[in-house]
């Protein structure tokens, strides 16, 4: 690798998107992994969902408690207090994950729609990584949030997908379709480029059903075909899953 291209590569930004959810608390750890891996500043992005905010200012405004089921009102106060909260966890666990080591971190707080306020810090060169799910998740089980679609289909960079079952085990870079970009192979999880032949989202998931270890690498074209039969497919993937942008 010529100098030009090394420096290219550690100019690289790994932005982690988090809301306190298991699940963005986990792809934090991932993220943290990858900047180590790239030499990388690793950005955390906080963003107070301004939409939220503007729910709580309706007097019929109601939340549901995830684990007891119970209605209570919902109030901007309250809101702003476990936005508050939420914020306090996310600077610690990223003080936990990238702390006391030589990683370049911030930890940006923005206030806006969620989707609006990620596309703008983010730019081709840098990897954007989300979990599967946010605070909004079904208990018993993992859907694939509405951010996380949005930011499949909208973000221009690479844009990794994870949740806490499936850590960043070394394996196969698993393809539907060529081009492969050279910088995906030197990620810490991805050995060598194993093609597949799966045409649909169900033999796809049947394929993938016993993986472990490695990725599934999408092309943007690829995700949205395959969204559009099965919204919920990669939700059910067991491996991370990563989705390259449109060619600019």
């Amino acid at each position: 690798m010529n100098s030009e291209a090394l420096q290219q590569q550690q100019a690289r930004r790994v932005l982690a998107m988090l809301d306190a959810s298991r699940h963005s608390l986990a792809a934090l750890r991932a993220a943290v992994e990858l900047a180590h891996a790239h030499r990388a500043e690793l950005v955390a992005l906080y963003v107070e969902d301004e939409n939220l905010l503007r729910s709580a200012d309706f007097p019929f405004a109601r939340e549901v408690g995830a684990r007891t089921g119970l209605a209570r009102p919902l109030t901007v106060t309250g809101m702003q207090a476990t936005l508050s909260r939420q914020l306090q966890q996310v600077n610690r666990a990223l003080e936990s994950a990238a702390g006391g080591g030589s990683l370049r971190y911030s930890l940006q707080v923005r206030r806006g729609g969620v989707v609006a306020a990620t596309l703008a810090q983010v730019g081709p060169a840098d990897m954007l990584v989300l979990g599967k799910a946010g605070l909004s998740a079904y208990c018993g089980g993992v859907r694939l949030g509405s951010t996380c679609r949005a930011l499949l289909q909208q973000a221009p960079c690479t844009v990794l997908v994870y949740d806490e079952r499936a850590p960043l085990r070394p394996g196969p870079l698993r393809v539907l379709s060529q081009p492969v970009p050279s910088e995906l192979l030197q990620l810490p999880l991805c050995t060598a480029v194993e093609a597949l032949q799966a045409r649909s989202a169900r033999a796809l998931e049947q394929q993938l059903q016993r993986a472990s270890s490695g990725a599934l690498l999408l092309h943007r074209a690829e995700f949205k075909v395959l969204a559009d039969e099965d919204a919920q497919l990669l939700a059910r993937i067991p491996v991370p899953v990563i989705v390259l942008p449109d060619p600019a």
